[in-house]
């Protein structure tokens, strides 16, 4: 049986990890956005302070997989990984700039059960990169992303109908809509993440 070297640089690891841990930081920020007595402006800001951020480890994980000549694994799944946390984060500022441009001041109540998702999302996608090395540990991850993600669908579901009940102005609905199909979208994007782990995982195993 043929040994397979896997390099002892470990960067590659740290970046993705890091790359998630900025996604813990705006879920924080979109769950911050939702609250009665927030600031917009001010949450806006630092949004996108933390998209910035994000892109410019997106940015270091690109330029290190096209100047590395031994990748820890394929370096086409490191181009989607990188992609798709870069994707989560990209969809939760566009929340939050929607509800800064739409002006939207009262939000439903149920839109902060999304919320709470995304945060769980951000968590356990955060706690899962560092297992990369090792492949180890990461069913758990990627079973309750999608377990997370059909729950998501659920309350999706149930706020739409919710918007078409009558109990909001037309033009409400519209900006309140556009914002709870941005909020399932970035569900779906942590599921297409575990996805792209699961896919690794598999294949490394």
């Amino acid at each position: 049986m043929g040994l397979r070297f896997r390099p002892v640089d470990t960067s590659f690891y740290d970046l993705l990890t890091e790359s998630a841990q900025h996604l813990v930081t705006g879920a924080s920020l979109l769950a911050e956005m939702l609250a009665e007595d927030a600031d917009h402006d001010d949450v806006a800001r630092r949004m996108r302070e933390a998209e910035h951020n994000a892109d410019e480890t997106t940015h270091a994980i690109v330029k290190k997989v096209n100047s590395t000549f031994v990748t820890p694994f394929d370096r086409e799944d490191i181009y989607a990984l990188a992609s798709g946390l870069d994707d989560v984060m990209d969809m939760m500022d566009e929340v939050v700039d929607m509800i800064l441009l739409y002006e939207v001041r009262l939000l439903p109540a149920e839109l902060s059960g999304q919320v709470e998702v995304l945060q769980r999302c951000a968590e356990l996608t955060s706690a899962a990169m560092p297992n990369l090395r090792s492949m180890q540990s990461l069913e758990e991850y990627w079973i309750e992303v999608n377990r997370l993600e059909n729950a998501g669908d659920k309350n999706h579901r149930r706020i739409i109908a919710k918007l078409f009940s009558g109990e909001f102005k037309t033009i409400e609905v519209l900006k309140l809509k556009d914002i709870t199909e941005s909020l399932e979208e970035a569900i779906d994007a942590f599921e297409k993440v575990a996805n792209t782990v699961e896919q690794i995982a598999v294949k490394e195993s």
